[in-house]
């Protein structure tokens, strides 16, 4: 692992900024938006084929097994009898489960490319085939534990197991986006307030007559902000960006507060292709400089932190907190940054907050 550590310096991808912060290049402005028409299209639903993840498969499994479990039930005279036959069914439809998850995890795009009405045929046909192939290769040992029809049988079970578990993966798939304007409009207005707006503006509008290149960089900051969030609808973007991002919100925050606002980074390059949901770390960071820095008439320290460890790309937030606390906030940014997170990464994603020594820290664990 590779960290690189800085304090109060931009990435190499942001506008360059010369030794007393003036701007040299113009950046990306709400202006580029209206070029592209790509950007007026809203990217489609994640795959709901999308099950390559370890809670999807945990309870889809965890599900297969009840089904099975209360079936024997109608069938059994004894628990001895309950057991022989769940552990007899459960060699046919945890395979048939598994199988069926591997499919739809290798296929995952094309499948997801055809229509609704294709998709669900498919769904269901992957479940019969998949609880038949281990339903064959139990029916030579001549056990005679399946019933009757030891093939028919565990097929149409499948298809209705798979019927059921594609339904909760389109429910699921439909949740990782806005479902309209209205729901989007809200997740912007949680993620920047409309006082940052008007401080930012305050402040550009006190550096324009003074230092005007100073405030056509803090111009371009704030517009990238909105640009992204106003544009970027899609379903994940990389680490990487989202730094890049909190780069230039607290590059705004920097002109506000000056010397009272101390940044340190350690970024781990490894860690920058992890995928994550748009405009994650912007809440983080802001929360920080709301509560740690802006109510104490010393100022704080703002400490972010990334690497790659075992697969899994860590994400560290940690800021001063005043000996006078600041007034309570409603806890709606770290809630709507834990509910995507798990929204996309489900089981694999972590999210912790703790608050200890004078600091208050941010935990974000996502797969790489």
């Amino acid at each position: 692992m590779t960290a690189k550590p800085s304090a109060n310096t931009a990435s190499a991808t942001a506008p360059s900024r010369s030794s007393d912060g003036r701007s040299t290049g113009f950046g990306s402005t709400l202006l580029d938006t209206l070029i592209p028409n790509d950007t007026l299209v809203a990217k489609a639903p994640a795959s709901p084929f999308d099950v390559c993840h370890a809670g999807v498969v945990l309870r889809t499994v965890l599900f297969t097994a009840g089904v099975l479990g209360v079936g024997a039930l109608f069938v059994a005279t004894d628990f001895p009898s309950w057991l022989t036959r769940f552990a007899s069914g459960s060699a046919v439809a945890v395979p048939g489960a598994l199988l069926w998850l591997s499919a739809a995890c290798l296929l995952k795009r094309p499948l997801g490319a055809l229509s609704p009405s294709v998709r669900w045929m498919v769904a269901v046909g992957l479940g019969a085939a998949a609880a038949a192939v281990p339903a064959m290769l139990v029916l030579p040992l001549g056990l005679d534990l399946l019933g009757s029809h030891p093939v028919l049988a565990p097929m149409l079970a499948g298809a209705g197991v798979a019927g059921v578990v594609y339904a909760w993966l389109q429910l699921r798939a439909r949740a990782l986006l806005p479902a309209d304007t209205t729901a989007r409009l809200a997740e912007l207005q949680s993620r920047i307030r409309p006082h940052f707006l008007f401080n930012t503006l305050n402040t550009a509008l006190a550096l324009v007559r003074v230092d005007p290149a100073r405030a056509e960089g803090v111009l371009e900051d704030l517009a990238e902000l909105f640009r992204v969030a106003l544009t970027d609808i899609g379903e994940s973007v990389t680490l990487a960006e989202e730094v890049e991002l909190a780069r230039r919100y607290l590059a705004i925050e920097q002109v506000r507060f000056g010397q009272r606002l101390k940044i340190s980074w350690e970024l781990d390059e490894a860690a920058g292709t992890a995928r994550v949901p748009p405009l994650i770390l912007q809440p983080l960071v802001e929360n920080a400089v709301r509560h740690g820095v802006e109510p104490s008439a010393e100022g704080g320290t703002l400490r972010i932190r990334t690497r790659a460890k075992l697969g899994r790309a860590m994400v560290t937030i940690v800021n001063t907190v005043p000996a006078e606390p600041s007034r309570p906030g409603s806890g709606m940014a770290l809630k709507n940054v834990r509910d995507r997170l798990h929204l996309m990464h489900d089981m694999t994603a972590q999210f912790e907050t703790r608050r200890a020594e004078g600091v208050f820290r941010v935990e974000v664990v996502v797969p790489l």
